[in-house]
């Protein structure tokens, strides 16, 4: 597996994997640390990117065009190895083409391009999903980096909490067994402020299915604050294992499928459908403290 490649300015110094073109550190230029490292002890990922399904399908299984496919959870993009296509000071660009073993899960020519790029303090992570054939391709898409929690500067016993920039209070769905429950809970939010406890996670993942808006703040109070922006991505979990010291702030287009609902692809929540020869861009965007 060749190693990971850096890109960095005078902000920011970030690695990326060829590993599902994953980010795996981001460093401000005062030395602090923002990422999750990946302790297997609680979960080995860092920033995974989910494709062609977010979240688990029934007994592992899809059926695509009525076909059944082995898919594991969150899809293959995350255990598959990308090509590094470009490298510059401070971008990189990963692309992974449909190949046989891509095929026997997912029957379609695709390519999914993955961009690093940094702007003063900020990390824009951006995917361009390419359907190569002549049929129309649906997929889920989604993003699930984990941030450190406690934030770096803010050990101790300072309060954490996400703000939404919209001051929603978007409804709660549940899982069970991986699957969504069919009925929506009350938000957890009020006026768009969420206070942070490892007990919101005993549940497994917090997931808004919409309402949720396209930026928000994680924060800590008194402490450092990230400023993020989501570029179609209508979809929003939280998620954590209690007593885990990260916090996955994820934004997708696609949900796990509600139970009851079956295993087709087409049917799952928020699934996209691209034509021939037709593309869909994903972005989300991370500012950090300046050092």
């Amino acid at each position: 597996m060749p190693e990971a490649i850096r890109i960095e300015n005078a902000f920011l110094t970030v690695e990326v994997s060829p590993l599902g073109a994953e980010t795996q550190s981001i460093v401000t230029s005062d030395g602090r640390s923002w990422l999750w490292h990946g302790d297997p002890a609680f979960w080995a990922g860092r920033a995974p990117i989910l494709f062609p399904i977010v979240g688990k399908a029934p007994y592992d299984r899809l059926t695509i065009g009525g076909e059944p496919f082995a898919m594991n959870q969150h899809g293959f993009a995350r255990r598959s190895t990308f090509a590094l296509i470009e490298h510059s000071g401070d971008f990189c660009r990963y692309e992974l083409a449909a190949n046989d073993e891509t095929r026997s899960q997912y029957p379609f020519d695709f390519r999914l391009s993955v961009e690093h790029r940094l702007e003063g303090a900020k990390l824009t992570v951006s995917v361009t999903v390419t359907n190569q054939v002549e049929t129309s391709m649906p997929f889920g898409f989604g993003f699930h980096p984990a941030f450190a929690w406690p934030l770096p500067g803010a050990e101790g016993h300072h309060h954490h909490e996400i703000l939404l920039d919209n001051g929603a209070e978007p409804a709660l769905s549940r899982l069970e067994g991986g699957l969504r429950r069919p009925a929506l809970l009350p938000s957890p939010f009020r006026k768009g402020r969420l206070a942070l406890d490892p007990a919101l996670f005993v549940e497994d993942a917090m997931i808004f299915p919409e309402g949720a808006g396209s930026s928000l703040i994680y924060r800590a109070e008194d402490g450092p604050e990230l400023h993020f922006t989501f570029e179609n991505l209508p979809n929003l979990a939280l998620w954590t294992k209690p007593g885990a010291p990260y916090l996955c702030i994820e934004p997708w287009h696609g949900t796990a499928p509600i139970i009851g609902t079956g295993a087709a692809i087409e049917d799952r929540p928020s699934t996209l459908v691209l034509g021939a020869g037709e593309k869909s861009r994903f972005a989300y965007s991370v500012t950090f403290p300046a050092a």
